[in-house]
């Protein structure tokens, strides 16, 4: 099948590049001609790992090109995916002005009949049927819409893509949704084929749902630090129940990144709109809001509201693991705030250290080039982003921390391994 995938972000590019080893003919799009220089030249504006291969691979023969040419990219094209970002606007809402731009360059460069423009980008209940309307107004050229959302983990996309629990594929014509069907026929997974604002919806549910259970467990871990419960403990009895699951119910400082954050907050704001309060997802929020805040009560319980000439090891800046996205990073406004009290910041992150140096500076804060030097000349110590190498602490890594104190916003070390070296531990839920 011939495809074009506009917008070069964790969507389009990933997206791209599996359409692409799927043995499709694959042609990305995206108006920033530096970006598509480096990505021609093997370079990935985004770290996702198995990337840079997956691309490198599907450009050498030749199933995947790029341009900055959205003409050339839906000339030939059966299907045009939209991936371009919708990002969350001062009122909650989806900001739908880069959908709109592609639409109308859609509408203007729209010759053929019988193309199948298909949104994966998120966007709220309704986008994609005034989407049409837009474009049927500016071309008179018949065509399919079709909504078809991304269900991707970053850090682990790719996978995501290739062993998804479900395909959702939104449209009123069943040329289209066959059509789509077929593109996606191969994985060992359900396909659900239903309506336009149905397949928005899913999108929003599935996300607004995931963000209920980290908030849900975060609550949790309130109770057990006020009845000496572990938390662990308690998601563990509570995950092996198969109508709940596992997964999603690792107490920590908060959800953050690109997507649960706006999701929720889109998600709460059209139900606004439509004269409906979803109560349910007001808590989520104000339970994420605060759980940083739940953290920072441990440091100040120790240490007073004043960090004045303390130095802090703060290991993990990016939203989470497997990435170098910061976008409401959850880690970083609690860097933000130690800063704020006085403290100075040892950052170390494996991949987002460049972005979050751009994004909230170097006043007050040392950004070091591995984790052992962010645990040197440290009076304490906080986990903030769940990367595997942070797991693997040692005793003798550790032993030099001043004050002997370790706060771990993720939970990943072993309390009383920790205390058995004479540390002490403080952690989310437990003891």
């Amino acid at each position: 099948m011939k495809l074009c995938v506009i917008g070069t972000g964790y969507v389009g590019l990933v997206g791209s590049a599996v359409f692409a080893d799927w043995g499709n003919e694959v042609i990305g799009v995206d108006n920033n001609p530096s970006k598509i220089k480096m990505i021609e030249s093997g370079k990935m504006p985004i770290y996702e790992p198995g990337l840079e291969e997956l691309v490198s691979k599907n450009l050498q023969n030749g199933n995947l090109k790029f341009t900055t040419s959205l003409k050339d990219g839906i000339k030939n094209a059966d299907v045009i995916f939209i991936c371009v970002g919708t990002p969350m606007s001062d009122d909650g809402s989806a900001d739908l002005k880069y959908i709109y731009q592609v639409a109308e360059e859609i509408a203007s460069n729209l010759l053929e009949a019988g193309k199948i423009i298909a949104i994966k980008s998120t966007v709220p209940v309704g986008t994609n049927r005034k989407v049409r309307e837009y474009i049927k107004e500016r071309a008179d050229v018949d065509f399919y819409s079709a909504s078809v959302p991304e269900f991707l983990r970053e850090g682990s996309s790719i996978e995501d893509m290739n062993k998804t629990d479900r395909t959702v594929i939104g449209s009123e014509s069943e040329e289209a949704l066959d059509k789509l069907s077929s593109l996606f026929s191969h994985l060992d997974s359900p396909i659900v084929k239903c309506d336009l604002e149905s397949a928005e919806l899913i999108k929003y549910a599935s996300n607004s749902f995931l963000a209920t259970k980290i908030s849900f467990i975060n609550e949790i871990s309130q109770i057990c630090d006020l009845t000496g419960a572990d938390v662990s403990k308690v998601s563990q009895g509570m995950g092996l129940d198969s109508r709940i699951g596992p997964k999603f119910l690792n107490a920590s400082i908060g959800y953050g990144g690109s997507c649960f954050p706006k999701d929720v907050k889109a998600l709460f704001k059209t139900s606004k709109d439509l004269g409906y309060s979803f109560k349910i997802l007001d808590s989520v929020m104000e339970v994420n809001s605060d759980q940083k805040f739940f953290f920072l009560d441990k440091i100040k319980k120790v240490y007073g509201d004043s960090l004045n000439g303390k130095v802090i090891g703060c290991l993990g800046l990016a939203f989470k693991n497997d990435t170098d996205d910061i976008r409401e990073s959850v880690a970083i406004e609690v860097v933000k705030l130690l800063r704020g009290m006085g403290a100075q910041i040892k950052a170390y992150d494996p991949q987002a250290m460049d972005s979050t140096k751009e994004t909230i500076g170097i006043d007050g804060i040392e950004y070091v080039s591995s984790m052992e030097d962010a645990l040197k000349d440290i009076n304490f110590l906080t986990i903030l982003t769940e990367w595997p190498i942070f797991r693997s602490l040692t005793q003798e890594q550790l032993s030099n921390i001043k004050d002997r104190n370790i706060f771990d916003g993720r939970n990943l070390l072993s309390p009383s391994q920790v205390r058995g070296w004479g540390l002490n531990y403080y952690c989310i839920g437990k003891k």
